[in-house]
């Protein structure tokens, strides 16, 4: 696949790679918790590990041009890494809004109380996104130049 330096590129890019790993992320946290009955942060971590992994191979191949890492066992572990920090982020914000905001009423009774931990999860998967581009493009993925595509 075509790949580009060009920042801007690999944003744009990342947004639609990042889109289908929300999906899947989300999918799974959504199945797990209102189907089965797991635990939100459980659900929430096996939906994760889905997205993280369609993250990684789409990424390599389409967003990012060439790793600073060249061993792809490293590389992969520094992806993770920077995914498990997004991934605490995620788990903190969900925690907070379907546990410790659980029984308090807000957002004018527009949302149950029992889904708070999905907008836990809309503020998570924005800042996680944010921190996971950054973080990646410019601990694994840091070429200097950047080319006009």
């Amino acid at each position: 696949m075509n790949k580009c330096n060009s920042t801007v590129v690999q944003f744009i890019r990342y947004v639609i790679v990042g889109g289908g790993a929300a999906v899947i992320q989300w999918g799974l946290l959504v199945l797990l918790k209102e189907l089965f009955g797991t635990n939100a942060n459980l659900a929430n971590a096996v939906g994760f590990v889905g997205g993280l992994v369609f993250n990684y191979l789409i990424s390599t191949r389409w967003v990012f041009d060439s790793s600073s890492v060249k061993n792809k066992g490293v590389e992969l572990s520094a992806f993770a890494l920077i995914g498990i920090v997004g991934l605490g982020i995620n788990q903190g914000l969900i925690w907070l809004f379907d546990k410790a905001l659980s029984g308090h009423e807000l957002f004018g009774g527009l949302i149950p109380q029992d889904k708070y931990y999905l907008v836990g999860q809309v503020l998570a998967t924005a800042i996680a996104f944010f921190w996971n581009f950054f973080a990646r493009k410019y601990l694994i993925y840091n070429n200097n130049e950047e080319e006009q595509h």
